[in-house]
């Protein structure tokens, strides 16, 4: 029987100040922010980034993006639409879903890191109304936001990791602290990257340039936040063995086997082959490229044997996600204010 959580408190006197006494999930913390006495090395680095990654949404100038938008196809708006609706619905679960980890991580370091993504998911939320203010009418907007209700594959896509972030919610057991773990995972490394692919491959064939440049932005922090929980998860393996049995593992990489299949299927359903210059053959080599390399980067492993390179149809995805590299005057005058974080390589 997995064993129940304890929900770390806010003052704790009788609190562990030892280093070597400090655990993720079921430790004695004080809550006391020491930043010159941290267990968890890797949190150092990964703090200065995610503190260098700010960035405002409003700075981009979206007045391109407005003509764009009235003259995308029917294939690429309906994509557009989608694939958006999907990524804010994601950000919002994101930022409610945070704080309930928080609750429950006993390392005072990771949860000032945690405390940085929720903010930074709060702003990718804020990115996406942004766009849609400007581009779209008030009832295009709405009916964007709410696309899920009235599309069921839509909704589908956002109930897998939904129902493992509400397993979490209704018990807390080291078991679904690991599901919501690994759901997190799947999430910032799987979940975004067929949409992402779409907007890159809109900005290469020379459309919504605005939107291409929030994105970017956005997925330089998903890529932070991508390192984050892997940081945490393989620091749990050395903690505690006992929750990576071979058995356990097997279930984890279905997880993230069931995330990649999810994807596929969404980036045939919203992107189809009517997108020039981007199919679903590309898509699926590219989803289970990712699969791969996530999978790697806990220790668990290939799932997909004949995909552990990166298609070299997909090799333009890391140049376009790169915010820093601008291809248009457009910019020009805003770029500079991000360009003092360099972007994460995606080979976590």
């Amino acid at each position: 029987m997995s064993k129940e959580l304890k929900r770390r408190g806010i003052f704790n006197e009788n609190g562990d100040i030892e280093l070597s006494k400090r655990r993720i999930i079921n430790g004695n913390t004080t809550n006391l922010n020491d930043f010159n006495n941290i267990k968890y090395t890797w949190v150092s680095d990964w703090y200065r980034q995610a503190m260098n990654n700010f960035w405002i949404p409003e700075e981009i100038n979206l007045d391109t993006d407005v003509k764009d938008y009235r003259k995308l196809d029917k294939y690429e708006k309906e994509a557009y639409d989608m694939i958006l609706s999907f990524l804010i619905y994601l950000d919002s679960i994101q930022t409610a879903q945070l704080p309930n980890l928080e609750s429950y991580i006993t390392a005072n370091e990771i949860n000032l890191c945690l405390s940085i993504q929720t903010f930074q998911e709060a702003i990718h939320s804020q990115s996406y109304s942004y766009i849609l203010d400007t581009i779209c009418s008030p009832n295009e907007r709405n009916d964007i936001l709410y696309l899920w209700k009235n599309d069921n594959t839509l909704l589908e896509r956002n109930r897998f990791i939904g129902d493992q972030y509400n397993d979490f919610l209704e018990e807390k057991t080291e078991d679904t602290i690991m599901k919501a773990l690994i759901a997190n995972y799947i999430l910032e490394g799987i979940y975004f990257y067929s949409g992402f692919s779409f907007f890159y491959n809109l900005g290469r064939n020379g459309k919504m340039p605005g939107t291409v440049q929030e994105i970017r932005y956005i997925n330089r922090d998903e890529n932070t936040h991508l390192w984050l929980f892997r940081s945490i998860i393989n620091d749990l393996k050395k903690e505690r063995e006992d929750l990576f049995t071979k058995e356990k593992i097997e279930y984890y990489r279905s997880l993230i086997k069931k995330g990649v299949e999810e994807e596929i299927a969404w980036g045939k359903y919203a992107i189809g082959d009517n997108i020039q210059g981007l199919n679903t053959k590309m898509l699926e080599a590219y989803i289970k490229y990712l699969g791969n390399l996530r999978s790697k980067g806990l220790g668990f492993g290939i799932l997909y044997e004949g995909f552990e390179d990166q298609p070299e149809s997909m090799k333009w995805v890391d140049e376009y996600s790169d915010p820093n590299t601008v291809k248009t005057d457009f910019f020009e005058g805003k770029v500079s204010a991000y360009s003092k974080s360099s972007i994460i390589v995606d080979d976590l």
